[in-house]
């Protein structure tokens, strides 16, 4: 989350950003994704309790108390909300409470537990830190933040299938409605295989439509064919679908990587 925040301001800024702003910024991504996250757990116990991958979580959440917990997560957001208005801008601060309230309360209440495709609108708030950080030093949202944006919405579908993929089993005993349990395997594949191939011409828009150099555009190119090679290798020849989940977590943060380093390394 923050490593996309920042690489927003960057991309806004072109250069680095002052570190006051990026320090605070960065801190109010921090606070309402972990606020968000938080609140996800206590909202979502009840299902957790039946996905042994999560014991952890579950065990954590018991020992604090699901109302301490709920305080904390919700003062977490309020203070990110608060010192956005009163430091940042307007802006910045309605794409937080928009990725806060779009997570913590419309992907988990709702299209978590109605629908099979409810990660694809749930991918929004995901991505938000790209604007958020972007609309920390521009306020205007230029279309470049928006191609960096939408990469992050095409990216997390195929990210979070994998994952579903690889804990469909539980998935399925806890009643939660993902993609594999809903319409199986096959499908599941496809639809990855569509999002991720339109992840390697999206990505190289920023280098075709100038706004990133062609360093950018190659590091952009062999990524992209990268990551789709993996997840043929590991979701179709074979069933690892935890590498292909690990993967895509690779492929998301050399992407960001290679657009500071075009930005910031001349």
């Amino acid at each position: 989350m923050t490593l996309a925040g920042l690489s927003g301001m960057v991309l806004a800024g072109r250069g680095v950003p002052m570190p006051g702003k990026a320090l605070l910024t960065l801190t109010c991504i921090l606070a309402a994704a972990g606020g968000s996250a938080a609140l996800n757990t206590v909202l979502d116990a009840g299902i957790d309790e039946k996905m042994p991958r999560l014991t952890r979580r579950i065990a954590a959440l018991r020992a604090l108390g699901r109302g301490n917990v709920a305080a904390a997560a919700v003062a977490a957001i309020a203070a990110s909300l608060l010192f956005s208005a009163l430091y940042l801008n307007v802006t910045t601060c309605l794409l937080l409470a928009a990725a806060a309230a779009g997570y913590a309360v419309l992907y988990t209440l709702v299209w978590k537990r109605h629908s099979p495709y409810g990660t694809i609108p749930g991918a929004v708030p995901g991505a938000l830190p790209v604007l958020i950080g972007y609309a920390a030093v521009n306020p205007g949202l230029g279309m470049d933040g928006v191609l960096l944006f939408l990469i992050l919405v095409l990216w997390q579908p195929p990210h979070f299938w994998a994952l579903a993929l690889h804990h469909q089993a539980e998935y399925h005993a806890a009643g939660v409605p993902v993609l594999p349990v809903a319409f199986g395997e096959s499908y599941t594949k496809v639809l990855i295989f569509l999002y991720a191939g339109a992840l390697l011409p999206l990505s190289m828009s920023l280098w075709a439509l100038g706004y990133l150099s062609w360093r950018f555009g190659w590091a952009a190119f062999l990524l992209g064919a990268g990551f789709l090679a993996v997840f043929y290798r590991n979701t179709v020849a074979t069933r690892r679908f935890g590498r292909a989940f690990a993967a895509s977590i690779v492929y998301l943060t050399l992407l960001l990587l290679a657009l500071l380093a075009d930005i910031l390394v001349r």
